[in-house]
């Protein structure tokens, strides 16, 4: 269990700003369960969910590098979670899956040419001896804006996507599960997204504001 509460690479529960901001969010909360939570709306609403990073940037996986541009995907904002979770004590872990995302840009789109996301991520948090998923890429504003029900996180239920938007279409579908991982499998993801993703790597992300082009497709 030591590597669930230990700081890692990516997982940095022991960067400075990290651990204040993992203080703060949880101020005044009643138990682990209820700092778990305000942890989990923190980073969801606080950090700005933006596919547009640099792929490749080290920074953008990593907790304190996140925390400190208040932006990033999934990947990074999965692993600020589980940093701060970390930093109060409580075990906490990262896992991944492909899934295929209604969610996005045609200008992204157009880039990758597909709505499959491999290695999409979540924090994986044990709670009274019990594991239990968290997802806080999609903040509130762009969710209000997509016609998306933001996904919500008690601290003891999965909560991993939301299979359809707030009219009823398709909005995500996981496809293929790659387990859970102690810290963030930088130099993997990065080989898998210079594979299937080679526009975005080779721009190092792309220009633009994300919120402001975001669309759900049917």
């Amino acid at each position: 269990m030591s590597e669930y509460l230990s700081a890692g690479r990516f997982i940095d529960s022991d960067a400075a700003n990290v651990i204040q901001f993992a203080q703060e969010a949880a101020a005044g909360a009643r138990d682990d369960a209820d700092r778990v939570t305000r942890l989990y709306h923190a980073v969801r609403d606080g950090i700005v969910y933006d596919p547009y990073v640099d792929l490749s940037d080290p920074a953008n996986f990593r907790a304190s590098g996140v925390l400190a541009a208040k932006r990033g995907f999934c990947i990074g904002k999965a692993a600020l979670l589980a940093a701060t979770v970390r930093a109060l004590g409580i075990p906490a872990r990262v896992g991944y899956a492909d899934v295929r995302n209604h969610l996005t840009s045609p200008r992204l789109y157009e880039k990758i040419k597909t709505d499959v996301f491999t290695w999409h991520s979540y924090a994986d948090i044990q709670l009274d001896g019990q594991w239990a998923k968290a997802t806080p890429a999609f903040d509130l504003a762009l969710c209000q804006r997509a016609g998306v029900k933001p996904l919500d996180f008690d601290g003891t239920e999965d909560s991993l996507f939301q299979p359809y938007d707030t009219s009823g279409r398709r909005h995500m579908e996981y496809l293929k599960d790659r387990g859970t991982y102690a810290d963030v499998p930088y130099e993997v993801i990065v080989a898998d997204f210079r594979k299937e993703y080679p526009a975005l790597i080779r721009e190092k992300g792309l220009k633009g504001d994300f919120h402001a082009e975001a669309v759900a497709g049917s």
